[in-house]
């Protein structure tokens, strides 16, 4: 199977059915006969840039990105207002605290918004480390990304 083949037959599970877990769609997509990794279901949900999204029964579960035609700017100030808890900064760095399964998506989003200030990025799935040019860069960043969360 495709690679988009497979990643329409996730948006269709995770559309229809509350998956908690990578392993949860692993072994979901091999009972529909396809069959995949972990290693491959974690590269498509990087990709498609699934978040993590309150689950009936009080959990998490997958679900798609709401902001998928704003321009890259604009979802990231999305993601910051809906899943900022906490930015810190000490000399170039900016550690971002987010809501469970923002990380890569914030810092998938900080790429491509390709703020000239931003060294790298390395997002897990509740934070963000932000590498910057320079302190100074690093304090710009802080206010900018404070404005875009707070506006």
């Amino acid at each position: 199977m495709k690679k988009a083949e497979r990643q329409e037959k996730i948006r269709e599970i995770i559309t229809a059915e509350s998956v908690e877990r990578q392993e949860d769609l692993v072994k979901r997509l091999n009972e529909l006969g396809l069959r995949v990794t972990q290693a491959t279901i974690s590269r498509d949900i990087k990709e498609m840039q699934l978040v993590k999204i309150p689950a009936e029964n009080g959990g998490y579960r997958y679900g798609l990105p709401a902001y998928r035609r704003q321009s890259d700017e604009q979802q990231l100030k999305d993601v910051l207002q809906d899943s900022l808890m906490k930015l810190k900064r000490s000399d170039r760095f900016l550690a971002l605290t987010v809501h469970p399964g923002n990380g890569p998506v914030v810092a998938v989003l900080l790429r491509r918004v390709d703020y000239s200030t931003i060294f790298t990025t390395i997002g897990d799935d509740a934070s963000v480390l932000i590498v910057c040019t320079s302190a100074t860069a690093a304090e710009q960043l802080e206010n900018k990304l404070n404005e875009l969360a707070n506006n």
